[in-house]
């Protein structure tokens, strides 16, 4: 089973992190995250809360029990280990170092994310592993020169198969 980094800024709509997170709970993928995330995750989730109406200690107490509910149901998914490679990537924005990282230690086949302009294809490394080419987010970024088991296409930037698989 091929693994993916669910970057925060896809988690935190609620229903697409639903829908996410059902694909890996059917087993089309595994979902990897680091600690970065999960806090990124839980401040903003806590934030919209508030906005919406909720007290701050009960918005927080559910972002918490949120992200905790995650870390229990995805006991696999943490990714540890990847803070010596944060700044190597040279990525246009630097904090979203920690995304590559963790996809690199994780051996992810793909980051999903709405950053595209902040994590740039050819600044993501690759790596052993195979890419299955099941799972297609509009907003996926190949790990380059990676095909999917049985020959499917590697999913490329928003989605679709890269040009030289079309």
């Amino acid at each position: 089973m091929f693994a993916a980094v669910l970057d925060t800024c896809v988690l935190w709509p609620s229903l697409q992190r639903d829908f996410l997170l059902s694909m890996a709970v059917e087993g089309l993928y595994r979902p990897l995250w680091s600690e970065v995330i999960l806090d990124e995750l839980e401040f903003h989730e806590a934030a919209k809360l508030e906005r919406r109406g909720h007290f701050p200690a009960a918005a927080q107490a559910a972002s918490a029990r949120l992200v905790g509910t995650m870390r229990e149901y995805f006991d696999d998914a943490l990714v540890t280990g990847w803070e010596p490679l944060e700044g190597t990537f040279s990525l246009p924005v630097p904090d979203d170092e920690h995304v590559v990282a963790t996809a690199v230690v994780g051996g992810a086949g793909v980051i999903v994310t709405d950053s595209r302009k902040d994590v740039p294809r050819d600044r993501v490394p690759g790596h052993p592993g195979d890419l299955a080419g099941r799972v297609r987010g509009r907003h996926g970024i190949s790990v380059p020169g990676r095909r999917g088991p049985g020959g499917g296409d590697a999913v490329g930037a928003h989605g679709a198969p890269s040009d030289d698989h079309r």
